[in-house]
């Protein structure tokens, strides 16, 4: 199954293995270049190889130094190494890497972005400024997202009203029927674009000590909104 344009990349720690130098003169003939891995450059494979790479060790962590056991790890080592300087070399990015693996928790952090896992249209909760604070809180318990935004009648963001708010008010004491959501929202609250990584969502929420963010356009209008709970159900968290 060798053919030319592919390389062989043979491991022995011996450099004697009986299996790899039978095929040597085959590679030879295919014009097949050979790096070898081996416990010492005298040997056969190292002599024969068109690189070699030394990963010997002094002993063995075997009490009779027999059982493979540091020069697997060295071994290991530099099959790491080797496939991070191919990284490097091929200019692979964590996006690369997240394409490839799909599924698991880095290309959930790197593919899924901020529009995959917002609430929007009939699911986002939305208020004018001059909403009483009553017709607010009902908002909010019926779309279960524990904040509603606030906003101008363009649909830009305006304020947030979340259920910190809401404890802040009812120490004041405030009346829920007349009071205006305008004189009890956040201004400038945090927001974040729809095509964010989702990752970035995180990161914002952590570093502002908050749960919930409102997502908007280029021209600040409301497209969406999620919190924690959301990011931990897409596994992103």
């Amino acid at each position: 199954m060798i053919s030319r344009g592919d390389v062989v990349l043979a491991i022995s720690n011996s450099g004697e293995t009986p299996e790899l130098l039978m095929l040597l003169p085959h590679l030879k003939r295919l014009g097949t270049p050979v790096i070898s891995i081996t416990g010492g450059s005298g040997s056969t494979l190292a002599r024969d190889a068109d690189v070699n790479l030394d990963v010997s060790v002094a002993e063995e962590a075997c009490p009779h130094n027999l059982a493979p056991t540091a020069s697997t790890t060295a071994t290991l080592a530099m099959g790491d190494a080797l496939a991070i300087a191919l990284l490097e070399a091929r200019g692979f990015t964590p996006e690369d890497f997240a394409r490839s693996h799909p599924g698991g928790s880095l290309g959930r952090k790197l593919l899924l972005h901020v529009c995959d896992v917002m609430r929007s249209g009939e699911s986002l909760p939305r208020v004018g400024a001059e909403t009483a604070l009553a017709a607010g809180l009902l908002e909010m318990s019926r779309k279960g997202l524990g904040l509603t935004a606030v906003v101008d009648s363009q649909d830009r963001v305006v304020g947030i009203f979340t259920d910190g708010d809401l404890r802040r008010v009812l120490d004041r004491q405030v009346d829920l029927r007349t009071t205006p959501m305008r004189e009890v929202m956040t201004l400038a609250p945090r927001t974040i674009e729809p095509q964010a990584l989702a990752a970035e969502a995180v990161n914002k929420m952590e570093q502002h000590g908050i749960t919930g963010l409102l997502v908007v356009d280029a021209a600040q209008r409301l497209v969406g909104a999620l919190n924690i709970h959301d990011l931990l159900r897409a596994g992103v968290v």
